[in-house]
């Protein structure tokens, strides 16, 4: 099983049991999981402390193109948090659709 599949399967795993995550709740797991501070964790992903803040807090959301640069940053697989990123646009805009996403070919 590819690595992409095996973490698309984990996310699914966590939704399961924790609800639909947000591009925000992701980066806080992933960030406070690897031990990392706001600031740290922003320099890696090219985001300022208060930005960083202000997209886990979800005050903010983020641009399809910022969440690939920002899972680049960090080794996940870019449809994942463009996906998330995609979903919550939708889901602010009141509309309940579920997105795959495939690289284009």
């Amino acid at each position: 099983m590819s690595t992409d599949r095996r973490k698309s399967l984990v996310l699914r795993d966590l939704e399961k049991r924790l609800g639909k995550l947000t591009v925000g709740e992701f980066l806080r797991t992933w960030r406070t999981t690897e031990d990392l501070s706001l600031k740290d964790f922003g320099k890696l992903i090219g985001l300022s402390v208060a930005n960083l803040c202000d997209i886990e807090k979800r005050r903010k959301g983020v641009s399809p193109e910022k969440a690939q640069q920002i899972a680049r940053a960090i080794g996940v697989p870019p449809a994942l948090l463009v996906r998330l990123s995609i979903e919550e646009s939708l889901q602010a805009a009141g509309l309940k659709y579920r997105v795959e996403i495939k690289p284009a070919a």
